[in-house]
Parts: structure tokens; C-alpha cells; sequence
């Protein structure tokens, strides 16, 4: 005789008030960190990594051979802004900040079901429209 297993029961949705109160976090993490990641990204100078002791001929053959790509340059250029900005605690920790709000979203929007999908991203699509 087979086996018949129970059906199985959906997980226990969370109080609705946790549910707001979550989303409310999440405003708060992305209102609250933007404005210091814009201030910090254009009040940042970019460093410049060149040692004083190169010559002027070694600095005459590293740029010949850099203009052998200019998409080579452009990319290593883009990178060190980058990796500028990420060293930078005055632009990471807020970057970090958002981008846990931007997790916590989506996990939100995972557990929160269809009812809060319905009620919270229809008057914004709306509203866009």
C-alpha cells in the first residue's frame, strides 16, 4: 500500500504591522543614505597613483604603450575611480547602508504575498503613468 503524504500547509504570513513597519525601515535606509553617497561621490577628488620618483622617460614608454588601447585606459581609468570611491569610508558605509535596504526589499517583497504588492506597487505604477 503507497505512502500518502499530508497535504502541506503554507508558512505562517507575518503580522501586517511588521510587514509596514519593514517597508517604512526600508524608505528610511534609502532616504536617509542618499544624500551622503551624492555629497560624498562629488566632493570626492581622485587620487592620483603615480610615484615621484619615475622618470620622465618612464613616463614617456608607460604612455605609449597605455595608447595602444584606449578601451584598455578607459576601463583601468573607470576602475580605480571606482575602487577610489569604495575605499572612501565617507562614500562605503552609506553605499553599504543602501544596498541592504535595496536586500531587505526584496526580501520584503518575498514574504509580503500578493496583498502588499497590489497595494503598495500599483499606485506607484499608477502614479508614473
Amino acid at each position: 500500500m503507497p505512502q500518502q503524504t499530508p497535504p502541506s500547509t503554507p508558512p505562517p504570513q507575518p503580522p501586517t504591522l511588521n510587514i509596514i513597519l519593514s517597508f517604512l525601515l526600508v524608505g528610511l535606509a534609502w532616504g536617509f543614505t542618499t544624500p551622503f553617497i551624492r555629497r560624498a561621490a562629488r566632493d570626492h577628488q581622485r587620487r592620483h597613483h603615480r610615484s615621484p620618483s619615475s622618470s620622465h622617460a618612464e613616463h614617456r614608454l608607460d604612455s605609449a604603450r597605455q595608447s595602444k588601447s584606449r578601451l584598455a585606459r578607459a576601463v583601468r581609468r573607470a576602475a580605480a575611480a571606482v575602487l577610489d570611491l569604495l575605499i572612501n569610508p565617507r562614500y562605503a558605509v552609506p553605499l553599504v547602508l543602501n544596498l541592504t535596504g535595496s536586500v531587505w526589499f526584496f526580501l520584503l517583497l518575498g514574504t509580503a504575498g500578493t496583498f502588499f504588492l497590489f497595494f503598495f506597487l500599483l499606485p506607484s505604477l499608477v502614479a508614473l503613468v
